[in-house]
């Protein structure tokens, strides 16, 4: 009978309790441990979740040799010396987006998990949508040919995130760059098959956020007068086989409709947009212009869950991580490059 991997949670906010239902549903794992540290918060789950054990600080939890695999929900600030920990005791690690705020915090962890020889997976969980695993698919099959050009944007309308785990460069590492531009440009990459970025001109900054009266939805309020990560950045990527792609991410532009979430593809065949998985293509005998909807269905678990059960069976069955750190590497180092970009005021090139 093959071992059930125990599982240990660091941070218990609300990202953690979608990922509950993976671990619960996956066949190869129990959810046994937990660690927060704000008492108040550890309370509600020793009510909700019997039979876990929960610990003070997360070290402790990480040095539990019943553990097999950590799941990282903390505070950005927290996942490079956690992940590191965490693989050194001989953990498999899954750490939710983003991986690490910078290109040299994911090389520190793709080193450590070089050395103990076990997964790390980055929780991109829309890559597990039913849309995105249609659209991939027939993408992989050539429906588009060369993708030669890519438009990836997030934004939102007065709807910034005031915590300080987000606002706060120390805390952060970055605005809605590092918050939700990870997951559309994780998308972009994926779909067109993580091709090689080698520059970026791009800008990041506060556009809106310091404005008298400034509001957000998120958490009904004023926006924090202090704010000092970027609530708007754009940029252009080039990449080493000739393909381009443009992000935009904001969290309080004057936009319509209030959150708008897309990526679209363009190639030498056809081109898409997702999340709609729509197909477009020219039919060039016929001079006719061909749309196609993909159908797919969405699993009741949620994207969440499904990342968290997909981790535990690549370690089941000795497949490679589903969202390897060279690929949320990849992310960072554009993103990195947007903010230098915006420092120096021209073209950068990517390393």
């Amino acid at each position: 009978m093959a071992k059930t991997l125990k599982v240990g949670l660091i941070g218990l906010g609300d990202i953690a309790l979608a990922h509950v239902p993976g671990w619960q549903a996956s066949p190869h794992t129990e959810l046994v441990a937990g660690s927060y540290l704000r008492p108040a918060r550890r309370e509600i789950w020793q009510q909700a979740q019997t039979g876990m054990k929960f610990y003070d600080h997360p070290a402790d939890l990480i040095a539990d040799s019943d553990l097999d695999i950590i799941d990282i929900c903390s505070p950005n600030m927290f996942h490079t010396e956690q992940v590191v920990a965490a693989l050194e005791a001989g953990k498999h690690v899954i750490c939710e987006k983003p991986l690490a705020p910078t290109p040299a915090e994911i090389r520190k962890m793709i080193a450590a998990r070089d050395r103990s020889g076990k997964l790390l997976m980055t929780a991109q969980h829309m890559r597990y949508r039913g849309a995105s695993r249609a659209l991939k698919a027939e993408i992989d099959k050539g429906a588009l040919g060369e993708v030669y050009h890519a438009r990836a944007w997030w934004l939102r309308r007065s709807d910034l995130p005031p915590r300080p785990t987000f606002i706060y460069k120390d805390r952060a590492g970055g605005g809605a760059c590092i918050d939700i531009g990870v997951h559309v440009l994780d998308m972009a990459l994926w779909l067109m098959g993580y091709p090689q970025p080698v520059t970026v001109s791009g800008t990041a900054r506060i556009g809106l956020a310091h404005h008298a009266g400034a509001f957000t939805t998120y958490e009904a309020g004023l926006v924090p007068p202090d704010v000092d990560v970027e609530d708007f950045a754009a940029g252009l990527v080039r990449f080493e086989n000739g393909a381009t792609l443009v992000l935009e991410v904001s969290w309080l532009l004057h936009h319509q409709p209030r959150e708008d979430v897309k990526v679209w593809l363009y190639g030498a065949e056809g081109g898409c947009q997702w999340p709609s998985a729509q197909l477009h293509f020219s039919d060039y005998e016929a001079q006719q212009l061909v749309d196609t909807q993909l159908v797919w269905t969405e699993d009741p678990l949620g994207p969440h869950a499904l990342e968290c059960m997909d981790f535990a069976q690549a370690i089941v069955e000795g497949r490679p991580s589903p969202v390897p750190p060279e690929q949320s590497l990849v992310v960072q180092v554009i993103l990195d490059g947007i903010y230098r970009s915006q420092v120096q005021g021209r073209e950068v090139r990517l390393s």
